[in-house]
């Protein structure tokens, strides 16, 4: 059991949280309550890590998969010694402040990723871990492992209940991720109460079904057991590890055990009542000398970690200086591509799912680090890397990973990757499944990660398949999305510019391909990298064609049916909405002039997110239904994707506005 000046250093944990939410008006003080010592015996006894060198390469990485416990993380940082000042801990949940309302990457220092959508932070741990396990098998020598760390993601009751979760700890099984610990706040409450309302399932027996090692600890007050367990974890060397402690939701609080104690403050008297109950009578954020000290012994021998490691390093560079300097690049992530040879291909059409196989390849040649897989869909997608070997448990080497049917976890374990440093990786699916991974794209964007999401199937060129598989509002929902870019290439070459712009972004790309072969078309490629460019031209046009994807084509031929009838119409290619509308203003009246009004949208998919192009006075030719179970040619023709129906209502517009 903790001694007294361990006890005084747990109560701060515990007086600090819930001062914070006090001072907020809002938080959640029962897991800080009771998970305080678990999260101090690890920072103080067993996490490698440098407070004043918070990205140190070889650190172990820490997850608080429970967001909303975010108060005991910021406690922990400050008084660990991160830039998270008492000002900080005391404008918790404010506008401006780092210590925001659930943990946000890049905001505050020692946080390594965003979390708070529960079961998400096992998947991102389990990112960390597959990267940690790739970086070493490729780097690291005999008495020279300069990549050797863990990751621990700490996670309640709520984050278990959550399928990603066991999506993601499945594939950690598979794989061997002995590097991976899992410690699990076991309170049995959540917001509604006991979880024996809805949990009664052996989680345990669960894990070990899985893969997994599993470990107890009775008593969450209980350090040196929490130790213990944590030792026997980190010995583990072919399985991942959970670690059940049972802990008490609220501890010492009025509302000790109970759930309404999970989100809401305490109230003043709560708050005094409390900090009495574990000793620590104190003025708010007042934290005693003694206890400081304490701290600053920890923080001074955390140091030397690093300087450690640094040694370490120096000696790797000196033995291995090609390795040493191929891993600085994988870490800054620089790039350098050959563009041209992207854009060359052979024969007259192709399906933009082949050519992003292709291009998928030429990059793998030219980026190391590049790193990725599929949901079981690989020779479907045509996603597979060639001869790059596949990520195994006993060849962590591989740079094809198989993700299996896990196509949430699949989305949130490459941020974990991406997060780690070293990798740049991709994933992929059928476009319809991409609702399934939704989340986790979207915690891509809020971290500005550069994933690359590569979806097919884009449309109901998918076919006798059926309306199950082909997507619909799907462009529209992720067209809606802060900071991500959308790709529906047209051809080959718009699909070689997409892959190009996803390489050198710092946000996350999706690529949206087709299973049906496309011509590659006059005039396509670079254009794309701008979002929307003129792929056709006449003089003194009247109207504008605007399309992605397989139907530029059909907009082309449009346009040729109507250039006989003596109708001149431009052909704009809009293969990135989010790029087009970062462009001057000058450019973009230069590809869509405000004074022509006289515009048609063409897309097989939703004609929501169009309007802000066509206007008020255009027209669309789109995909407002769900499709059928088809031939892929018949439903293009039944939902009036052909030539001669663009062109008819085309002229049709063009007629009404004499």
């Amino acid at each position: 059991m903790a001694n007294k000046i361990q006890q005084s250093a747990i109560s701060a944990i515990r007086a600090l949280s819930i001062e914070e939410i006090e001072a907020a008006k809002s938080g959640h003080p029962g897991l800080p309550l009771g998970a305080a010592p678990m999260v101090y015996e690890l920072y103080a006894n067993h996490l490698k890590f440098d407070p004043s060198h918070p990205e140190f390469m070889d650190r172990d990485r820490f997850v608080l998969s429970a967001g909303h416990g975010s108060a005991l993380l910021y406690s922990v940082l400050h008084l660990f010694g991160y830039d998270v000042s008492l000002d900080e801990l005391k404008n918790f949940r404010q506008f401006g402040s780092i210590t925001t309302g659930h943990p946000e990457y890049g905001v505050c220092p020692g946080v390594e990723t965003s979390t708070g959508p529960l079961g998400q932070g096992i998947a991102n741990a389990v990112g960390f871990a597959m990267a940690e396990k790739m970086l070493a098998a490729k780097y690291n020598k005999p008495g020279l492992e300069i990549i050797d760390h863990y990751t621990y993601a700490f996670t309640g009751d709520g984050c278990l209940q959550e399928g990603i979760a066991y999506e993601a700890a499945s594939l950690a099984g598979n794989l061997g991720l002995n590097k991976l610990i899992l410690l699990y706040d076991k309170n049995d409450i959540t917001i509604e109460g006991n979880i024996d309302l809805t949990f009664s399932e052996d989680v345990a027996k669960r894990h070990e079904a899985m893969g997994w090692n599993v470990l107890y600890v009775e008593d969450g007050e209980d350090i040196d057991a929490i130790g213990k367990a944590i030792e026997q974890a980190k010995a583990q060397k072919e399985k991942p590890t959970i670690i059940i402690v049972k802990t008490v939701i609220g501890y010492a609080s009025p509302k000790a055990g109970m759930s309404a104690c999970h989100g809401a403050p305490l109230g003043r008297e709560g708050v005094e009542a409390t900090k009495k109950a574990i000793g620590f009578e104190y003025a708010p954020f007042e934290i005693p000398e003694e206890v400081r000290k304490h701290y600053a012994d920890i923080i001074a021998a955390k140091a030397q970690l690093k300087v450690e490691h640094d040694k370490l390093l120096k000696e790797y560079e000196s033995k291995y200086p090609a390795d040493y300097k191929a891993l600085m690049s994988d870490l800054n992530g620089r790039v350098k591509l050959d563009e041209a040879s992207l854009y060359e291909f052979e024969g007259e059409k192709v399906a933009t799912r082949k050519a992003g196989h292709i291009i998928l390849n030429k990059l793998a040649d030219m980026m190391p680090n590049l790193v990725g897989g599929s949901a079981d869909l690989g020779p479907s997608n045509l996603t597979t890397l060639s001869g790059k070997g596949e990520l195994s448990k006993e060849n962590g080497t591989g740079r094809y990973i198989h993700y299996g049917i896990r196509e949430h976890a699949m989305a949130a374990i490459a941020n974990g990757i991406q997060l780690h440093g070293g990798f740049r990786t991709y994933v992929s699916t059928f476009f319809a499944f991409s609702d399934y991974m939704k989340n986790a794209i979207r915690m891509s964007a809020l971290m500005e990660l550069p994933i690359l999401y590569v979806f097919t199937h884009d449309s109901i060129g998918v076919g006798e398949d059926g309306p199950t598989h082909q997507p619909v509002e799907h462009l529209t929902g992720l067209r809606a999305m802060p900071g991500l870019d959308v790709f529906r290439p047209a051809d080959a070459k718009e699909t070689a510019a997409a892959y190009i712009n996803a390489v050198k972004t710092n946000n996350p790309t999706c690529i949206v391909e087709s299973r049906q072969d496309l011509p590659i078309l006059q005039g396509s490629g670079e254009g794309a990298l701008k979002g929307g460019y003129v792929i056709s031209d006449a003089k003194n046009f009247t109207g504008i064609i605007m399309a992605t994807g397989s139907e530029v084509s059909l907009a082309l031929s449009a346009q040729k049916i109507l250039s006989d009838r003596g109708i001149k119409v431009r052909v704009v290619s809009m293969p990135c909405f989010r790029l087009f509308d970062e462009q001057s203003d000058d450019y973009k009246e230069s590809v869509l002039p405000s004074a022509i009004r006289a515009r048609v949208a063409v897309e097989a998919g939703s004609s929501m997110s169009w309007g802000k192009y066509v206007g008020m006075d255009g027209a669309y030719v789109c995909m407002d239904t769900f499709g059928k179970s088809a031939p892929a040619n018949k439903l293009f023709d039944y939902y009036g994707f052909n030539a001669e129906n663009v062109a008819a209502v085309t002229e049709k517009l063009l007629k009404g506005r004499k």
